[in-house]
């Protein structure tokens, strides 16, 4: 009786003709245990209707529609999905190269949202920590593969770039948009967020801060900056296994240890919520789902990195600034709205763990993997990001901690991170560097000092 009631009423859960019993604790246990990313990724999604669709008599037809539904169309960022084919067909049709750039963009947005929901899905069949792992695993996979294609094509300016740009869109204008949105939303009501989880990524951003300073502080430690070339990229290498293993024991602390401080629960949502805690597709379908996704998003960053040079020529922009604000504020339009709707509705610790959790796991995770992947590849990366970016890095991290240090928030906060983020965009946006061969900027801490010297 009740294998037919599920076929009857949920038929698209089935897997090889056999409906996959999701127990209580699978379903409800894993909704209170949400991560602050799959709450924030799901205020973007639509609920799907399949009255229309049960009436089909074919199961398989029948799955392969729902399945269209939920993960194609069950976004409001759906209206992105045509840019997909658009940029792959303005490639090899040879049409205007930044056309290319800005449509892969465009498409790369609404694939980095159901990515996310494609591992909550997985979550629901595999269990919470499970999906904690595969949310810290694919949570930033866009940048991931663009520095993976940048990497191979040796453009490690781009890879640096790109990644400290994420770093600092989320800690300056996620943050900072949310905590000016939810500050004005809010304004006769005081906004408190607890300060635990905080304080735990501001001392994992300080570990990242310091392995990006080590390396800097290095270049001045010598006479000549060639002659630390080489020990400045053993250390880089030495500081991103340390931040690896930091990372790694941060996971443990996150999914085991203290999981009671990471769990973003949705409250005041009633029953109407438990209903969004259910598998909407099968195990394996949102498996398949989600290697298609990667192959899309494997492709159209493979189309970013080849023709990001020639849209910064062609709209008079510099690479820096294209790969610092543009490239992240597009890739991860879809986590940054959720960030911000929540904060609306004074939620901040969701909108917290949204800006924090993917800037500690970029610094933490993103970068060191790129530079032993470039290891692997022999491509010599270090973690020596130049004074003017780590500069920055440094000052977004210490401004953000001063933000958070009180437990509680207010719009003038939000607005203070939002001008510094503006400054530092501007920085880059008059900053002009000229081409390298191997794609590394070519300023160095001796010019720097040979000028302030000769002054």
């Amino acid at each position: 009786m009740g294998s037919r009631q599920i076929q009857q009423e949920q038929p698209w859960l089935l897997e090889n003709g056999n409906p996959k019993v999701l127990t209580k604790e699978a379903r409800h246990g894993h909704g209170r245990s949400r991560t602050a990313h799959g709450m924030s990724s799901s205020s973007l999604r639509k609920k799907s209707d399949h009255a229309l669709v049960s009436r089909i008599r074919c199961a398989s037809l029948r799955n392969v529609l729902v399945n269209i539904q939920e993960v194609i169309l069950g976004t409001k960022l759906s209206i992105l999905f045509p840019a997909i084919p658009a940029a792959i067909v303005a490639h090899y049709l040879g049409l205007g190269r930044p056309w290319v750039f800005i449509l892969s963009l465009l498409g790369l947005t609404p694939l980095a949202e159901r990515v996310s929901f494609l591992t909550e899905q997985i979550a629901f069949f595999t269990g919470p920590t499970v999906g904690g792992l595969l949310n810290a695993t694919c949570g930033n996979i866009t940048e991931l593969i663009i520095a993976i294609f940048a990497l191979s094509s040796n453009q490690i300016a781009v890879v640096k770039y790109s990644l400290l740009g994420s770093i600092l869109s989320n800690l300056l204008l996620v943050l900072g948009t949310s905590l000016l949105c939810g500050g004005i939303a809010n304004l006769g009501v005081e906004q408190k967020y607890d300060r635990r989880q905080a304080d735990v990524n501001s001392l994992m951003l300080l570990l990242a801060l310091l392995c990006h300073l080590l390396p800097l502080l290095f270049t001045f430690s010598a006479a000549s900056p060639e002659l630390t070339v080489e020990p400045s990229l053993y250390l880089s290498r030495s500081a991103s296994i340390v931040m690896l293993a930091a990372y790694f024991a941060y996971l443990i602390f996150q999914l085991w240890t203290h999981r009671q401080l990471f769990e973003a629960e949705d409250e005041g949502e009633g029953e109407s919520n438990e209903a969004e805690e259910e598998a909407v597709i099968g195990f394996w379908s949102s498996f398949g789902w989600l290697a298609g996704m990667t192959v899309f998003i494997a492709l159209l960053s493979e189309y970013v990195v080849d023709t990001i040079q020639d849209a910064s020529d062609s709209w008079g922009l510099s690479v820096s600034f294209l790969s610092i604000i543009l490239l992240p504020i597009v890739g991860n339009a879809a986590e940054h709205a959720g960030a911000i709707i929540f904060a609306f509705k004074n939620k901040l610790d969701i909108s917290l763990g949204v800006a924090l959790g993917s800037a500690t796991q970029i610094s933490m995770f993103a970068v060191p993997l790129c530079v032993i992947v470039a290891w692997i590849m022999g491509v010599k990366m270090d973690l020596n990001f130049n004074l003017l970016e780590t500069g920055s890095l440094a000052l977004a991290i210490i401004v953000t901690g001063f933000t958070l240090q009180d437990g509680t928030s207010h719009y003038l906060k939000g607005l203070i991170l939002l001008l510094c983020y503006f400054v530092i965009g501007a920085c880059f946006f008059v900053q002009r560097t000229p081409n390298d061969p191997n794609g590394v900027n070519n300023i160095t801490i001796k010019s720097v000092t040979d000028s302030v010297l000769s002054a």
